[in-house]
């Protein structure tokens, strides 16, 4: 199957650019531009990209807005969040409004590639330890008594095992590494998985990690 990409950015050599390596990948093809956030919600709902790589600092609507939008009217198109550096608290906004990952705007045809066929499948773009810096970081920038209460409160409805798979979730591991932690199948771990976002009422593993350190499941540090 082609994963059909959106590209969203202001700048139009990177727009360009990412078009240029994308489109010379077998199994990718970008089916459309957008030059800002209303735009990029807008070609969302026109043309249901599996994946869109939106930048962050756009005019009209920036990445974060257009992301929870597209989260909140699109089920099936991934965000994946383009950025210039990696300790970037607008990244960890777009995260917490559902974005699926991020990547530094640097990266290399390969990693952009593989970055777009990670979210595409489903998965979260969390496995660098950047993204966990990143997480961990504004985080404690951003907690609230209320946040922390509500978060805790909400994870009280998890069993045990779907505590330690949360935990392990925001450390950065994939379902596999959680299965062979945890000496179980991998199917019992997707399964685990599945259950905790219907709980918790997330979307994906990036939302878990972020809710499993403002609930302090993870120590930030």
């Amino acid at each position: 199957m082609t994963i059909r990409v959106l590209v969203a950015d202001d700048q139009m050599m990177v727009r360009e650019g990412f078009s240029v390596l994308l489109n010379a990948m077998p199994d990718i093809e970008v089916v459309g531009e957008a030059v800002n956030g209303r735009e990029a919600v807008d070609r969302v709902r026109d043309l249901a990209p599996d994946v869109v790589l939106m930048d962050i600092r756009m005019p009209e609507l920036n990445g974060i807005e257009a992301t929870r939008e597209i989260v909140a009217a699109n089920g099936t198109s991934k965000v994946l969040v383009l950025t210039t550096f990696d300790l970037d608290e607008y990244v960890y906004q777009a995260l917490r409004a559902g974005a699926s990952g991020f990547l530094l705007k640097d990266a290399s045809a390969r990693q952009l590639a593989e970055g777009v066929r990670v979210v595409a499948s489903g998965e979260a773009l969390l496995a660098p330890s950047v993204t966990r810096r990143l997480i961990t970081e504004f985080s404690k920038l951003s907690e609230s008594p209320r946040v922390l209460a509500s978060a805790q409160a909400a994870y009280g409805d998890l069993t045990e095992r779907e505590t330690e798979v949360l935990v392990l979730i925001a450390q950065g591991l994939s379902n596999l590494e959680i299965a062979g932690r945890l000496v179980v199948a991998e199917s019992t771990i997707k399964t685990h998985v599945s259950r905790i976002l219907v709980k918790l009422g997330l979307r994906d593993r990036t939302q878990a990690a972020v809710f499993a350190y403002e609930a302090r499941l993870v120590t930030p540090g």
